[in-house]
């Protein structure tokens, strides 16, 4: 299984787990709501799992900026 970690507000790629013995179950994502998931994980016709998580620099952005939270895009 082929996972690529991105941020989900400036996309800027974050890691891969590139490993047969990866699972979704491994990886927590079988305790996700289908809303959730629908949210935060990708699936592309090659088999590759995007998974949208958040960079510590938007993080940080983020919590000293609350309002950002409001806008739809809000660290483009």
């Amino acid at each position: 299984m082929v996972v690529n970690y991105v941020c989900r507000h400036c996309r800027t790629f974050l890691g891969r787990i590139d490993s047969a013995a990866i699972t979704e179950e491994r990886l927590g994502f079988h305790s996700l709501t289908p809303a959730e998931r629908r949210d935060i994980i990708a699936y592309n016709s090659g088999g590759e799992v995007t998974v949208k998580v958040i960079c510590e620099h938007c993080s940080q952005a983020l919590e000293n900026n609350p309002e950002l939270s409001l806008l739809a895009n809000p660290l483009q």
